[in-house]
Formats: structure tokens, C-alpha cells, sequence
């Protein structure tokens, strides 16, 4: 860093994203990235852009913002789009955060909201999970802080039941709770807290295009919640990024929440491939999480994760390991195509050494 680097953040510790690679003949497992192409509209409705692109896009985002709306059953004012839900996340830490009101999250969880805080000065409260990597709900009460779930939970792969998230609300009435639903499509009917937000003012729940809506270069998330929350969120963005969703992004956006069809046959391809999957890695003898999202979360038998993530590496498969206390001996394995997986499992045997057991 050089010397001009302000102190306050020459100790901050970036985010890690996933791997990326420009080798050719290489099966990308590590993001959690949707292996599909965009909804078919997509692209149409990006090139619908390209003779407004000299003027300024919409700020309030009508048109994706009525979209997202329509689909979640909310008012367009219950609704704020974000530059990937990463934002929305910095939106809302910095909104309903600061010194006198730290931010609480689980010690094993997306790595992005220790980093936030630090960018933002937010003291932070972790709150271990329990041993089997599921919460619970009476750890988060009389903590004096806002509260940010994963929901599904990266990257333990594992779903908290709402009625465990509607406990964790009422505890807390007067603190804003994050659920950050980015898989949720691919938890199955139930598994979303949206029906929750009008009931609880406090309630604001992150979603993403990067995962289900196979728009992850688009970077485009979105939150809802009440519109007090929003308009808090609003005065934030407006105050240091109000263009931020740029208009190629919001047409892509708007086509791909508007075509139900192909978001569900794709969201099925990928909970129909996790479950061979999981068989898969469990019949090699690998201990294998409940996955309510688009990747797997497993621990080998025999040899060392990190060594096993180098050997697939150097076959050209990639996936994720996070060198962190109480899961340094897990990998995490994004879902991609059958054949994919394939691969995956062809190199996985050549790593381990050892052909698959009979089922």
C-alpha cells in the first residue's frame, strides 16, 4: 500500500471472491455462478438499450423495479435494486448501522459482512453456530445489534426454517434484521421469509440475479422490505451512487424476472443435478450437507480438502475451500451441468486415486 492509504483501513482484509481463471477447457465450480445462459429475452432486451445509453439511466428503475414487484407481491415501494445484493447490503449496513449499533452474523457465513463492517466501521458481534452448522434462534436475542442471516447460509449450503427467523424478528423489534435469500429459488416452496415482511417492519430480505437469474456479470440485486426501510436506503444510495444500476443491467434484469417459464425449468436442471450430485460424493464415502442451494458442501474421507481442491485444480476443475477454523476440512462444490459434473467426478476419482463404490 503506499503511504498515503488512510490508517483507519490499512488493516482491513479484503473479500476473497471465487477463482478466476482464462484457461480454456476449464469447468468453473467455485462461484456458485448458474451454468445456464440468461433467460432467452435477455439479450433482445439489451441491445433495446444500446441507443439510450448517452443519457443517464432511470434512477428509481422503474421498469425492473414494477417487474420484481409484480413478482414478490409487494408495492414498487416495498423495493430497492442494488449494483449486485452486495450493495444492497452496503446499503442497509450503512443505513441501520454505526458505532452505537454493531452488526450480528454467524462465525461461519458469507465472508462479505465482516468485511463491510470494517469498511464502515461497524463494530461486529459473531455468533457461533451450533455443531452441526445450524442456528439457533436464542443466540440472537438481547444482543443490542442489527442482525444479518444468510438464509440459505454460504457456505454451509443449510436452510433455517422461517418460524426460527420469525423468532430471531420478534426478539428483536427494534434492530432490523437482514435475511440475504441469494440461493432461497433453489430451496424449494416455503423456504423464502418475503411473506414475512408484512408483518414485520423490521424485516428487510436481500435477494440477487447472480445465482437463480443466471446474471451474475449483470451485477444486480435487489431487497424488499417496508417502505420506511427503502426510503432509509434510498437516502443513502442518493447520497453517494444514485445512477447505480446502469440501464443494460436493468433491461437484462426486467426480462429475466418477466419470464417465469425458463427461471423455473433451470432452477429444477440444477435441484435435479445437486441431488445426483450429493449421491455421487456420498457414495465415494464423502460426508455431504443437506444442500438447500446451488452447491454442495462436503467433506472428504481420506485426504485433506486443500489437497484435494489442488488436485482438481491441476485437471482443470476448480471449486472452494476456505481455510477457516471449523471448516478448513470442507470443500465447497458450485452445481454446474451434467456434464459438469462429470468432469467433475471423472477428476475426483483420478485425485482420490480410487474408483467410485458400487451403489
Amino acid at each position: 500500500m503506499s503511504r498515503f492509504f488512510t490508517p483507519t483501513l490499512a488493516a482491513l482484509t479484503p473479500y476473497t471472491p471465487g477463482e478466476q481463471l482464462a484457461v480454456a477447457d476449464l469447468v468453473k465450480l467455485n462461484a456458485n455462478e448458474n451454468p445456464y445462459p440468461p433467460a432467452p429475452g435477455v439479450a433482445a432486451a439489451v441491445a433495446g438499450t444500446v441507443a439510450g445509453l448517452r443519457l443517464y439511466s432511470d434512477l428509481r428503475q422503474t421498469k425492473l423495479t414494477e417487474a420484481i414487484a409484480r413478482r414478490c407481491g409487494v408495492p414498487a415501494s416495498w423495493v430497492l435494486c442494488g449494483n449486485g445484493s452486495d450493495e444492497n447490503l452496503l446499503l442497509a449496513i450503512r443505513a441501520f448501522c454505526d458505532g452505537g449499533t454493531p452488526l450480528a452474523f454467524a462465525d461461519i457465513t458469507y465472508s462479505f459482512y465482516p468485511v463491510l463492517c470494517d469498511l464502515l466501521g461497524v463494530p461486529k458481534r459473531v455468533v457461533p453456530l451450533r455443531g452441526d452448522f445450524t442456528l439457533d434462534p436464542a443466540d440472537y436475542r438481547g444482543l443490542g445489534a442489527a442482525i444479518v442471516i444468510a438464509n440459505p447460509n454460504a457456505p454451509t449450503s443449510l436452510l433455517a426454517p422461517t418460524a426460527a427467523v420469525e423468532e430471531i424478528l420478534q426478539a428483536n423489534p427494534d434492530r432490523v434484521v437482514i435475511v440475504d435469500e441469494a440461493y432461497v429459488d433453489f430451496a424449494g416452496p416455503g423456504a423464502s421469509c418475503l411473506p414475512l415482511v408484512k408483518d414485520y417492519e423490521n424485516l428487510l430480505v436481500v435477494r440477487t440475479f447472480s445465482k437463480s437469474r443466471s446474471l451474475a456479470g449483470a451485477r444486480l440485486g435487489f431487497c424488499v422490505g417496508q417502505p420506511g426501510l427503502i426510503a432509509d436506503m434510498n437516502r443513502v444510495k442518493f447520497s453517494y451512487s444514485p445512477y447505480n444500476i446502469n440501464s443494460m443491467s436493468e433491461a437484462a434484469g426486467a426480462a429475466a424476472m418477466e419470464d417465469e417459464d425458463y427461471f423455473r425449468r433451470t432452477v429444477a436442471a440444477i435441484c435435479e443435478t445437486r441431488a445426483a450430485a450429493a449421491a455421487g460424493l456420498r457414495d465415494r464415502g464423502w460426508q455431504v450437507l443437506d444442500s438447500a442451494t446451488n452447491f454442495l458442501f462436503a467433506r472428504p474421507p481420506r485426504r485433506p480438502a486443500a489437497e484435494i481442491l489442488e488436485e482438481l485444480r491441476r485437471r482443470r476443475v476448480l471449486i472452494r475451500h476456505f481455510d477457516a477454523p471449523r471448516i478448513r476440512d470442507w470443500l465447497r462444490i458450485s452445481i454446474g451441468t451434467p456434464a459438469q459434473m462429470q468432469r467433475f467426478f471423472d477428476a475426483l476419482d483420478e485425485a482420490e486415486g480410487a474408483a467410485p463404490a458400487a451403489r
